[in-house]
């Protein structure tokens, strides 16, 4: 049985808690950023096998703009934020002020921007998984692809090694007003580090 089946509602909740602790650390690092109020709802938190990590953005080849790096600690592993292109030129308009255009090309200050943003997310959502496992998890400096989302997980697994089977998904949305803008975070811790997230959160991994 993969790892994620053995969550109980106890081990959801606290999933869920670290995705909203993170969500409100990411939204005041933000608007620290930008000078200006940042708004984040409440995400939805899921484990999911890795092989339908595509599938929750569209499917292998759909375009998707994905900020990605390596997690280093004490529970290494790998970590995507995904967006669909308008989604990512929505989200820099809203919160950072650029300009919209059409088509899938962004600037070298885009790209720089949702990398920081990413990172951003990647840090605030780390922080509260480490706080909750007391384990130590840190992100290394992103880097950004405009891909089909396929493409960008086999480089995923050609640059960083074997990837674990399952994966944690939160599901991000920034707020502007009525307006509403969409991501999806993927960690995808390696096998051995979900034994440790595991064993902190307390599933005994010999329950079959």
């Amino acid at each position: 049985m993969e790892l994620f089946n053995r969550f109980e509602g106890f081990q959801m909740d606290v999933l869920k808690e670290v995705g909203n602790i993170g969500a409100g650390n990411a939204a005041t690092a933000l608007s620290q950023l930008l000078n200006r109020p940042i708004d984040m709802g409440v995400p939805t938190v899921q484990m999911l096998p890795f092989e339908e990590v595509a599938e929750k953005v569209g499917g292998d080849e759909r375009i998707v703009v994905t900020v990605f790096l390596r997690v280093e600690g004490e529970a290494p592993g790998n970590l995507f934020f995904m967006m669909a292109p308008e989604a990512a030129k929505m989200l820099l308009n809203r919160l950072a002020g650029f300009d919209l255009k059409e088509g899938l090309a962004f600037t070298e200050m885009e790209q720089s921007a949702l990398s920081e943003i990413g990172n951003i997310l990647a840090g605030s959502y780390l922080s509260s998984l480490a706080d909750f496992t007391k384990l130590s998890m840190y992100p290394t400096v992103p880097g950004l692809a405009i891909d089909m989302a396929g493409a960008i997980l086999s480089y995923g697994l050609l640059q960083f090694g074997e990837m674990g089977d399952d994966a944690l998904l939160i599901d991000t949305s920034f707020f502007e007003g009525e307006d509403q803008v969409e991501g999806q975070f993927f960690l995808i811790p390696d096998p051995p580090s979900f034994a440790k997230i595991f064993e902190s959160l307390g599933v005994p991994l010999d329950h079959d």
